[in-house]
């Protein structure tokens, strides 16, 4: 969990959609990575789309993932492709993002739990093996 100040209730909760996991495990993109990147943008190192919609690049600069965070307690990474497929979301996809990250900001804590039970989503959770990994490299 990343906090965003320092006041208890602003514990900010990171997740990942089913879709995006897959996406990041084919471009082997970690959840200690993606926390990092959390973080990042917290501090405001990230493309802000508008509408709680923002562009983080990723995986050195190769792969550019979408995230939400609207004004709430929580954090999705949406949406990742390739810096080499393309070069940015359209401006439907764009409008599609921006009415979900309005959806997330308001989900309340049962359609939470019941979105990580079914897998829909995934809560990412610092991961001791990155960190091993990343010193045998």
């Amino acid at each position: 969990m990343l906090v965003a100040s320092s006041d208890e209730s602003d514990v900010l909760r990171v997740f990942k959609t089913a879709w995006f996991s897959k996406a990041a495990r084919k471009a082997r993109i970690r959840d200690g990575d993606l926390l990092r990147a959390a973080q990042e943008l917290m501090r405001g190192q990230a493309d802000d789309l508008g509408g709680g919609v923002f562009k983080k690049r990723l995986n050195d600069n190769r792969h550019r993932s979408i995230v939400l965070a609207k004004a709430g307690p929580l954090l999705v990474f949406a949406f990742l492709y390739a810096k080499k497929d393309r070069a940015s979301i359209d401006a439907g996809e764009l409008k599609a993002f921006r009415k979900l990250a309005v959806a997330y900001a308001s989900i309340k804590e049962w359609e939470l739990a019941q979105a990580l039970d079914k897998g829909d989503l995934q809560e990412l959770k610092d991961d001791p093996q990155d960190e091993v990994q990343k010193r045998r490299v």
